[in-house]
């Protein structure tokens, strides 16, 4: 019989042992809980039992109340870091919209030198050193994010960039069409730093009508006498001559 063949043999009869101690130990184990079961009911009164039941109830409501509470400072905290995002982005924008406002002031201060070189150009136009100059100012300009307002003769008036001086009548063109640029305008970003000024046309007005002739209206009684007096009065007079 080899060696494998015996342990295995010694463990199959060992089994059955360990079963029927097993089930005579739980017995025993039901027991024992029943006992210490019996020694705490013997050992804490009713009045104990009341009084630990209503700690319990009281430990439980506290706990409800802190995690009220912590919902409610929970709740507070979230307000006040949203209040706080946005108070942020609020103070972001403000402070974009000064910066564009004080460049839009001091690129709006060169604006009447811009115009100055433009009418040199217009005056002399062989003078080279003022077109370097001017292309020059031109290329700050632009650097800084300021372009002209593209305004041509017989465009449409358009007032959100357009600034109408005066208008003219014309026949031969529609009305509120651009007829002259008076000064050019310019424009930083989406905002206008300075409306073009221009001359518009309009319709002239209708030829006034003709007056009509007023009817003649018949003398009156009165006149009539009148009329007749004086001429009886005038053919006495050269009767009398005659004479």
């Amino acid at each position: 019989m080899t060696r494998k063949k015996v342990e295995k043999e010694e463990k199959e009869s060992a089994e059955p042992k360990l079963i029927e101690e097993k089930e005579g130990a739980e017995p025993e184990l039901l027991e024992e809980k029943e006992e210490t079961e019996q020694k705490l009911l013997e050992y804490y009164s009713k009045e104990d039992l009341l009084k630990k039941l209503k700690e319990l109830e009281t430990a439980i409501k506290n706990k409800d109340d802190l995690i009220k509470e912590l919902d409610g400072w929970k709740n507070k905290y979230t307000l006040l870091q949203a209040e706080f995002e946005n108070a942020q982005k609020r103070w972001d924008k403000t402070r974009q919209d000064l910066r564009i406002q004080y460049n839009a002031s001091v690129l709006k201060s060169f604006l009447p030198l811009y115009d100055s070189f433009k009418k040199a150009i217009e005056d002399d136009t062989g003078n080279e050193s003022f077109k370097q100059f001017y292309n020059q100012f031109l290329n700050i300009l632009k650097f800084q994010g300021a372009e002209l307002i593209n305004v041509n003769i017989n465009d449409s008036f358009d007032y959100s960039i357009h600034d109408a001086l005066s208008s003219i009548e014309r026949n031969d063109i529609a009305e509120n069409k651009i007829v002259d640029i008076v000064q050019d305008g310019w424009k930083l970003g989406k905002d206008v730093l300075r409306y073009a000024k221009v001359i518009i046309s309009k319709k002239p007005k209708p030829p006034e009508p003709e007056p009509e002739p007023k009817p003649e209206s018949e003398p009156t009684a009165e006149e009539t006498n009148i009329e007749k007096e004086k001429t009886d009065t005038d053919q006495s007079k050269i009767e009398k001559n005659n004479a």
